[in-house]
């Protein structure tokens, strides 16, 4: 796949449970691009963000509405990154039946911050086949800043929901490149 880019591209993901880095292995094992850097969620640093024109986020929701740990913990210096000519895209895991208000929360307050920080979203995904009663997730017309994934409760989604979630970041990409 030959995505707009000379640039590596930057994975940043953060999991405190395990699961967000089971997604990720997942996704490193099944979309071939050769120059990926994955950064784990401890280790990120506004400079990292600056190094990449594509990036991946990944992180799961937690209690009542709270991001996962290390972006917790990295969200001061999250709001201060220019996403300017930037092209993101995101997957959330959450819980959407104990948490139903809070359901991956994470994608909403993390892709709110990129696009008032000029970012590109892509790779948002359609509200369907999920039941929870609110979410910060959303961005509008029924559709998540990205991919929503429950661990918990729909395990055996995961792996469907990410490869047709692939493939719709590559032809996102590619109508990019062609425009």
């Amino acid at each position: 796949m030959s995505i707009f880019l000379e640039n590596e591209v930057g994975l940043f993901y953060g999991s405190d449970s395990g699961n967000t880095e089971e997604v990720v292995k997942m996704f490193v094992d099944s979309w071939n691009i050769s120059e990926l850097e994955v950064i784990e969620g401890s280790d990120m640093t506004v400079e990292d963000y600056a190094r990449f024109d594509f990036i991946i986020i990944g992180l799961s929701t937690w209690y009542d509405g709270e991001l996962q740990s290390d972006f917790e913990d990295f969200f001061e210096q999250f709001q201060t990154i220019d996403f300017s000519g930037k092209v993101v895209a995101m997957f959330g895991l959450g819980d959407q039946y104990d948490y139903a208000e809070y359901f991956v929360d994470g994608l909403g307050i993390l892709g709110e911050v990129i696009l008032a920080n000029g970012g590109h979203i892509i790779g948002m995904w359609p509200n369907v086949d999920y039941d929870f009663d609110e979410s910060k997730g959303l961005f509008e017309d029924g559709l998540f800043y990205g991919l929503p994934l429950d661990s918990d409760n729909q395990r055996d989604m995961n792996e469907p929901r990410l490869a047709a979630w692939m493939q719709k970041l590559e032809t996102e990409i590619q109508q990019m490149v062609e425009a």
